[in-house]
């Protein structure tokens, strides 16, 4: 990371916009990390003075801390304190989380989400349904990139829940673990364009018609459109 990277007591100019506030205080966070500001196993500053270091609030800071102890960055004890986790060993979930380049994220994605849908319309219990209708739903009234891409990931996780499949559900954890590193995140909220949101919107919608009428074959052409779309947007990037 750059040199430049504010030290843990240097302030930062106040955030206004929730969902973008916390995802700001992420790589904020996740630069001071790698940058060493913090080293591994030691404690991180309490929540309060670190939330009045970068001028958020605490419940804002409180769900940066929740991504960071899901990518495996930090580890939260009860009672004590947010701690810099360990070194990872290679291969653990964390260690590929951060290795796995773009093309081969978006590689396993086309190998699992058509499987996904497929098995999902198979195996999955009404709740589930009624549940990714509802998020769907949500999907199509928020305008706040972020906001839509947990959605998103909501989504997703959910139709994987409902194959059935514990460790395809597992796997699945990993892509999204993946995609929340850093620097794809940021490049995940430059391509969140309004035009790109509708276009998510109206897709979600019809795979969820798809699922609703227990269309294999459309539920996984619609799911294949996705992900040539990302590709798209994903060779404008190189």
């Amino acid at each position: 990371m750059s040199s430049s990277l504010p030290s843990p007591q240097s302030p930062v100019p106040d955030r206004t916009a929730s969902g973008s506030a916390v995802q700001m205080i992420v790589e904020e966070l996740s630069a001071r990390l790698a940058a060493g500001d913090y080293p591994r196993g030691s404690r991180l500053p309490a929540e309060r003075q670190l939330a009045a270091s970068l001028q958020v609030a605490r419940n804002t800071l409180r769900e940066a801390l929740d991504v960071l102890e899901e990518n495996g960055l930090i580890r939260r004890r009860a009672g004590a304190g947010s701690y810099v986790s360990e070194p990872e060993l290679p291969g653990s979930s964390a260690s590929v989380a951060v290795t796995t380049g773009p093309l081969h994220l978006h590689v396993m994605r086309g190998i699992l989400e058509p499987e996904i849908a497929r098995l999902a319309i198979l195996n999955m219990p009404s709740a589930t349904l009624d549940a990714l209708v509802q998020l769907s739903d949500a999907m199509r009234t928020t305008s706040d990139p972020t906001g839509f891409a947990r959605l998103e990931e909501e989504f997703q996780l959910k139709l994987a829940e409902g194959t059935g499949n514990p460790l395809l559900l597992a796997c699945y954890h990993l892509i999204v673990k993946t995609r929340r590193q850093p620097h794809r995140a940021a490049m995940l909220r430059r391509q969140m364009t309004s035009e790109r949101i509708h276009y998510l919107c109206q897709a979600h919608a019809a795979l969820v018609s798809a699922l609703v009428s227990r269309d294999v074959a459309e539920a996984s052409e619609l799911v294949q459109d996705m992900l040539i779309e990302e590709q798209r947007l994903l060779m404008q990037e190189d």
